[in-house]
């Protein structure tokens, strides 16, 4: 009996909601007693919620761990699109488990016993790669056409202050007005326009007044304000390409406690104002007002006391070994001058109902970074450890070479030579980049380049 791994994944939310990756779980489980597997409870590996575009899974990373180790015979999984979307990985994942001696088996393709099953399997993996392009292109092509007529359903929801409302078989999708929370919106670009309050005075008095958010649960965030007080939806142009989804490169609490992995492309970077798409909804405030909060915001950019101009050794480097929130930079002044720290963003009370996570005291900026830059040149005083380290990083470059493989059998076939008595000028084998290895010698007066 084969000792194996299930291995399961869905990409979407919708998906994991719906709880499908448990059908595809009792699936492979039941295909696992077909083929006399024997497969542990702690070996049914599930990624959750992960793109199959990305190689970065931690699901995955376990299984291929797995295998390294040599702790499994056989890996299942229920079709090539489920470990992975792009046949170039397919092809990489399936060669690295083939080379530690496992079998990947797939419920929806038959084993590749044949050249012909293997090619087979190959224009399965190619096909998925493509299928996925498709369909990302299709979507992004229908509702970029959508949004230049001026439909509203490509947009994710409705903003506060607005209800959506779907398309019925007499009218298109469409923004309503709800009364209660356009009055609310009013008050807030009131209080920041007409009566100079800051984003944070306006979140306090919205969480002290008890008003409701859009899901009526929680309370309202600086980050909230914000958003409500740049959204052009406001002022009747509701917008449709405002941003672009790009890998997350800030690692950030979630992300941190996963291990540093993100499950797909999540980090949204805004776009040139000129390439936005303006779709005409109903008006809760007028141009004038939503043009002079914009205005405050740009100034309040240059001009707030929390703007860093100055950034420290270690900003946005910090985690707290606690709770796993980042730290970040505060200051206070004293009479003489001003003290910077390092503030858990689990100890502010103030960021959740039910208060403060995290008890850490916030740490002195100076005596902090002092230690971290002694540390550092210790490090760059040991020769012998940099040296090392180097030597580390070139082993480890030349064992992963593709070529390494060619140099090995071009090695052995020139000992074949040798042993013929065909021995004079160096023979150069030509790596990657330049490098140059001296392998053996060759006939008298003749290169061999390889």
């Amino acid at each position: 009996m084969k000792t194996a791994a299930i291995y399961a994944r869905v990409s979407s939310d919708k998906q994991k909601e719906e709880n499908t990756i448990a059908s595809q779980t009792s699936a492979l489980i039941a295909f696992a007693r077909e083929q006399n597997c024997d497969v542990p409870a702690e070996w049914v590996i599930e990624d959750d919620g992960y793109s199959g575009a990305s190689l970065l899974r931690p699901g995955l990373e376990r299984l291929r761990d797995l295998a390294a180790e040599g702790r499994i015979q056989a890996v299942l999984v229920y079709a090539p699109d489920r470990l992975s979307r792009r046949y170039a990985h397919q092809i990489l994942l399936i060669e690295e488990f083939a080379r530690a001696g496992v079998e990947v088996l797939f419920i929806r393709s038959r084993r590749a016993a044949t050249p012909e099953d293997e090619l087979l399997l190959q224009f399965q993996g190619m096909i998925a790669e493509y299928e996925r392009a498709q369909i990302l292109e299709r979507s992004r092509r229908g509702k970029r056409h959508r949004a230049l007529q001026g439909q509203v359903s490509v947009l994710s929801g409705a903003p506060f202050g607005y209800r959506y409302k779907r398309k019925t078989d007499h009218s298109a999708a469409y923004y309503e007005i709800d009364e209660r929370q356009a009055g609310i919106v009013r008050w807030v670009y009131e209080l920041y326009t007409a009566k100079n309050h800051s984003i944070g005075a306006i979140t306090r008095l919205l969480n002290e007044r008890q008003i409701p958010t859009a899901k009526e649960t929680g309370r309202w965030e600086r980050s909230t304000v914000w958003a409500m007080l740049r959204n052009p939806a406001y002022k009747g142009t509701a917008c449709f390409g405002k941003t672009r989804i790009a890998p997350r490169m800030r690692v950030t609490r979630p992300l941190r406690l996963r291990g540093g992995v993100a499950p797909r492309n999540s980090a949204n970077h805004e776009l040139p104002r000129t390439e936005w798409i303006e779709i005409p909804v109903p008006t809760i405030i007028s141009e004038e007002t939503f043009a002079l909060a914009n205005e405050l915001l740009e100034a309040n950019k240059k001009h707030a006391p929390r703007r860093t101009i100055t950034p420290s050794a270690l900003q946005g480097l910090l985690s707290c070994a606690k709770c796993g929130y980042g730290l970040y930079r505060t200051s206070t002044r004293s009479s003489a001058r001003t003290i910077h720290y390092y503030r858990c963003l689990g100890s502010d009370g103030r960021r959740r109902l039910g208060g403060p996570v995290c008890d850490s005291r916030p740490m002195r900026q100076d005596l902090l970074d002092e230690v971290v830059w002694k540390e550092i040149a210790r490090l760059l005083e040991d020769r012998h450890l940099i040296e090392d380290e180097l030597e580390r990083r070139l082993k480890a470059a030349r064992n992963a070479d593709p070529y390494s493989a060619t140099i090995r059998g071009s090695s052995a076939h020139l000992v074949q030579l040798g042993s013929l008595g065909w021995i004079g000028c160096p023979v150069i084998l030509k790596q990657p980049e330049g490098h140059v290895d001296v392998i053996a010698d060759s006939l008298p007066g003749h290169t061999f380049v390889v």
